[in-house]
């Protein structure tokens, strides 16, 4: 993303917990920051995109973080995968200091990332919306608003849910299919005829029977994702039986080793 949004004229600064992660995008032109503070000040907009909503609070709240920097007229952007939850004080603590939120989902693998034909999902204010589309055309080949702030992180949280049970049935079928003497490769063979074929079906099938997992999105992520909506199905004392089964198995998946491979590798 960050890459997308240079080549296509943007003036970049970044910062990393891992400062070595920065030097790439120095080299084609971006500014490193010493904080996030330091980032809020040297722009207009600033984009979060970390590792998980634990992550994202540090960032906004420990010292020398994003409420340690003067808000007033500034946007913030939370691309991370997180909870409602977590957005909502979030946007609470940023409006609170005169600044403009917005949350902005992202579905699409590391490829898409790297081709700028993501999905951005956003919620908050309208206008900041608006004012971020000529960074999200870079970065996506679409972005739709959602409305208030929690609508987006709940959709991605169902889109994820949705991909993250598909995944488990595909792998836990090609199993199947293995044990019961078929080839796997038919399988694949035959899904692709019927209504259930799709982009994700193949490409993950297709990995699956490789034994080859190359990260689009890690299968930590993919977990984290599931956890989190299990905690929002929890509040709402709705039940869902077959993703809490699905979150099982990536867990073990994870604790195989797993955690840092394609989500594929369930």
């Amino acid at each position: 993303m960050v890459k997308n949004l240079l080549n296509s004229g943007h003036s970049v600064v970044v910062w990393n917990r891992t400062a070595t992660k920065c030097r790439k995008f120095q080299e084609v032109g971006a500014e490193v920051a010493d904080t996030p503070s330091d980032v809020i000040e040297m722009t207009d907009v600033t984009f979060s995109c970390v590792a998980d909503p634990q992550v994202a609070k540090e960032l906004v709240f420990e010292n020398c973080g994003v409420m340690s920097a003067n808000l007033v007229g500034k946007g913030y952007v939370e691309m991370t995968g997180v909870d409602p939850e977590t957005s909502h004080d979030i946007a609470e603590q940023i409006i609170s200091k005169g600044g403009r939120y917005l949350e902005a989902q992202i579905q699409g693998s590391k490829n898409q990332a790297e081709e700028g034909t993501l999905i951005i999902l956003a919620a908050g204010e309208r206008v900041l919306f608006e004012e971020c589309q000529i960074c999200f055309e870079a970065i996506s080949r679409n972005s739709l608003y959602m409305g208030d702030v929690g609508n987006a992180t709940k959709m991605n949280l169902v889109l994820q849910m949705i991909s993250g049970v598909m995944l488990a049935g595909i792998a836990e079928g090609l199993a199947l299919a293995n044990r019961a003497g078929l080839q796997q490769k038919d399988v694949l063979e035959v899904l692709e005829l019927t209504s259930m074929s799709s982009e994700l079906v193949m490409q993950k099938g297709n990995a699956i029977i490789k034994g080859e997992f190359p990260p689009q999105q890690e299968l930590k992520h993919m977990q984290k994702d599931l956890k989190l909506a299990l905690n929002l199905a929890e509040g709402l004392e709705h039940p869902l039986p077959i993703t809490a089964a699905s979150n099982e198995v990536y867990k073990h998946a994870k604790c195989l080793g797993y955690g840092s491979h394609d989500s594929s590798a369930v």
